[in-house]
Parts: C-alpha cells; structure tokens; sequence
C-alpha cells in the first residue's frame, strides 16, 4: 500500500463513516459525531447540490456517497499511476 492509497482509504472512511452518522440521526450535539459530519460536509464540498433532495438524510447519501466513490476511484487511478514510479 503506497501513501496516495493510505490517504484516499482515510478521506472514503470519514465520509461513509459521516453518512452513516446522518442516517442513523447521531446527536450532532456529541462532539466527535459533529467532528465527523463536520469534516465530511468539507470533504464533500464539491459534490453538494448535485443531486437535490428536500431530505437531507438522502441529499447527504446521494451526493456524499458521490464524493466517496469519485474520491476512490480517482485516488486509485493515481495510486497506480504513482506506485510505477
């Protein structure tokens, strides 16, 4: 496993660990449920609005589980562009 990989596998862990937390209606109130959803929403800031949902429950599913998969086909592609280097 290269560093690109080890990178992309922790920004796809906190973003599915962030729409987990929102679905399930973890208290925002807690402080590392609120940490995750926090650098999540950051995470995923390009990918807001793609699709639009008056629930955001599904709004962060569809678009933030858009992010996860771009972010780890993308950091896949580079990690094996990288690793022949």
């Amino acid at each position: 496993m290269n560093v690109v990989q080890a990178v992309v596998g922790i920004i796809v862990a906190i973003i599915v660990i962030a729409i987990g937390l929102i679905l399930l209606g973890a208290n925002q109130g807690n402080m590392l449920v609120n940490w995750f959803t926090d650098a999540g929403r950051w995470l995923t800031t390009p990918f807001h609005g793609v699709f639009t949902r008056s629930d955001a429950k599904q709004d962060a599913l569809l678009n933030w589980g858009l992010a996860a998969i771009v972010y780890a086909v993308l950091g896949g592609v580079i990690a094996r562009f990288t690793a022949r280097f």
